[in-house]
């Protein structure tokens, strides 16, 4: 997964995989993401870039000593290739390639559908301060829902150095530094947000010639160059195709029939995320920690919730707001003839919208608005429109909220059963659906089923017998292509009942086939598998325990949600605990590794295990020693 990062950074997937990766690497070509590394690199602190060729120098050490695991031609690894591998992944995490996939429709696209991230399965953090916790507790709960396995699936490490880096957290594949987690000070962790962070620009072409373009009444020439794409046919045969690739003074170009666009994002040419993350890995208070985040070459996006040591708590909804000029409408295609339109800074930090210290003494974030992230709320007028703050709500958010409000003294144990709730909120969309079908009288065939949903209590606990029929309803409305995103939590349901009641039939059919009932244990339905391990779940889509399956044979077998998890408590004396559990025990592909699945169990039962933090500790349960280089 390492070297597939790093071919994807190169634009060099097809070369391996074949021309379904072709798109990929036209993307990197496209977006110039080798020319931003070279401008870029010696822009770093020389800190970032020796830890970079560190981590390169590791990972060519291990594939010298490890040659039938190793692909060909792509060692030797630079520092320069660890960060492309940053600067090309950031993006898809708000949906640039959504909407650049977009305009290469046959007809030209509505841009307000287009931009949706590519990982959109959700995360919650939650922090509580000494003020609503039980004992004068600081707590952080990381929950980061990522997908279980590939190039973004979580695993798990702890740094420590003699210069001040001392953390433990989790990372992505070919990162040098952790995404998240805690130190000896301070815990933070993200969840993904949906701001307006991209703009497509229609120019304004000459008809004589379309590599010319109008701005400010002045002509100006597109940078038109070719990308080479080398595909794998077949075996070791490989053919190099060649793509028009064309810039302008906003960024890429696309060029179609329906008309030529150029694509501006926030975050568009930097490279600075890895220094970034590093300066926040060995941060000490949250005035570093702040200033850390306040790069304007890093994050491009992403809610964050944070804890430390001194009882303090935040929340931030974070984003490169590009400082776009009011005057214009940014929620569709922008003017591409004026240099009006043409921003270059990005919204203050301290404008954007921040919850800190709330009375109330908690904050959430559960990829939902940022208006209700602590107890007191904020003014959603606060902020101009451009920014593309979103509105909505999820089941988890609205739940949290729910759970949070019932609770005016939150112990370690009161937390970490809000996190693995399985409930719905009664306005959630399973919950319409089967308000929907109790609603009016349904076909003589559907009855039973209608008597089982009308039983379900909106918990998706392992042994609840209806949730199975509910999430597999939702499941087949989702394959029939029903559109939910304009249904918002609480407003009426768009579907047909002619539509409702053949997904629920379907539904019951999937369900019977497997299992000769409908009447299902949803753990019988809800499987966690791992090589030769296939074991029940609890939990569900959009739940505080989170699980996403992908629907096999009247089963639900686990793709991503909960992955990760880490509950970190400061306590009054200054001491700090944390626990943590991943869905497997590790990311590795091996069936042969002793940690393959060594944690699903736990995982299925919601338990945590210790996080070892102090050398004592590790030491004391130590499984292997060995130097970089050796095998253990």
């Amino acid at each position: 997964t390492i070297q597939q990062t790093f071919l994807a950074a190169r634009g060099r997937l097809a070369s391996v995989y074949g021309v379904g990766s072709a798109p990929v690497d036209y993307f990197v070509h496209l977006l110039r993401i080798p020319e931003s590394v070279a401008e870029g690199w010696p822009l770093l602190a020389p800190e970032t870039r020796a830890l970079c060729e560190a981590y390169a120098d590791g990972i060519n050490h291990y594939a010298e000593l490890h040659p039938e695991e190793s692909l060909i031609g792509l060692f030797p690894l630079t520092g320069m290739d660890i960060v492309a591998a940053f600067t090309q992944k950031v993006p898809l995490f708000f949906g640039l390639e959504g909407t650049i996939g977009a305009l290469f429709e046959e007809d030209r696209p509505d841009l307000s559908a287009a931009g949706m991230p590519a990982v959109r399965y959700g995360s919650n953090v939650f922090a509580v301060s000494p003020n609503r916790s039980e004992n004068g507790e600081t707590m952080l709960v990381s929950n980061s829902h990522q997908p279980w396995s590939g190039p973004v699936a979580w695993y798990e490490a702890h740094v420590t150095s003699d210069d001040g880096w001392d953390m433990t957290g989790a990372l992505f594949p070919g990162m040098p530094v952790l995404a998240l987690g805690h130190n000896r000070d301070l815990a933070w962790s993200f969840t993904v947000n949906d701001p307006d962070l991209i703009d497509v620009y229609e120019l304004d072409i000459d008809p004589n010639d379309p590599n010319q373009y109008q701005v400010d009444g002045e002509w100006l020439t597109l940078e038109v160059d070719e990308a080479p794409i080398q595909v794998r046919l077949a075996g070791r045969l490989r053919w190099t195709v060649t793509r028009e690739v064309l810039w302008s003074i906003y960024g890429p170009v696309v060029r179609q029939d329906h008309g030529t666009y150029a694509i501006r994002y926030a975050g568009i040419g930097e490279t600075g995320l890895v220094e970034q993350l590093l300066e926040m890995n060995k941060a000490t208070s949250f005035d570093e920690w702040e200033s850390a985040l306040a790069r304007q070459d890093g994050l491009p996006s992403f809610s964050v919730g944070y804890a430390d040591k001194t009882g303090k708590i935040a929340y931030l909804y974070h984003g490169l707001f590009p400082d776009r000029d009011p005057q214009f409408d940014w929620s569709g295609y922008v003017p591409g003839d004026t240099s009006a339109t043409l921003w270059e800074g990005y919204v203050p930090l301290e404008n954007l919208p921040w919850v800190v210290d709330p009375v109330g003494g908690f904050v959430q974030s559960s990829n939902s608005t940022p208006f209700t992230a602590g107890p007191e709320g904020l003014d959603s007028t606060a902020f101009p429109e451009f920014m593309g703050v979103e509105n909505q709500e999820t089941n988890r958010s609205l739940r949290s909220l729910e759970l949070f409000g019932a609770d005016d003294s939150i112990s370690p144990d009161d937390l970490e059963a809000i996190k693995w709730d399985m409930t719905y909120h009664e306005d959630s969309l399973p919950v319409q659906l089967v308000d929907r079908l109790m609603s009016d009288e349904r076909s003589a065939d559907l009855v039973p089923a209608v008597d089982l949903l009308g039983s379900w209590d909106r918990v998706a606990d392992p042994d609840d017998p209806a949730t199975g029929l509910v999430i597999m309803l939702l499941s087949e409305l989702l394959e029939a292509e029903v559109d939910f995103n304009a249904s918002q939590m609480g407003s009426a349901l768009e579907v047909s009942d002619q539509v409702l009641e053949e997904a629920l039939r379907s539904a019951v059919a999937r369900i019977e086939e497997r299992h000769g009932r409908i009447e299902v244990p949803w753990s019988e339905v809800n499987r966690l598998v791992r090589g030769d391990l296939d074991i029940g779940l609890g939990g569900g889509p959009d739940l505080l325990h989170a699980v996403y399956g992908d629907s096999i044979d009247g089963r639900f077998e686990g793709i991503a949600g909960d992955a990760y998890v880490l509950f970190v408590v400061f306590h009054p004396d200054g001491s700090i605990t944390s626990e943590a559990i991943h869905q497997f025990g590790s990311a590795v592909l091996d069936p042969d590794s002793s940690h393959y699945s060594d944690q699903a169990a736990l995982f299925a039962d919601r338990e945590l295990r210790p996080v070892w933090f102090e050398e004592a500790d590790i030491i004391s349960n130590l499984e292997s020693e060995y130097r970089p280089g050796e095998r253990p």
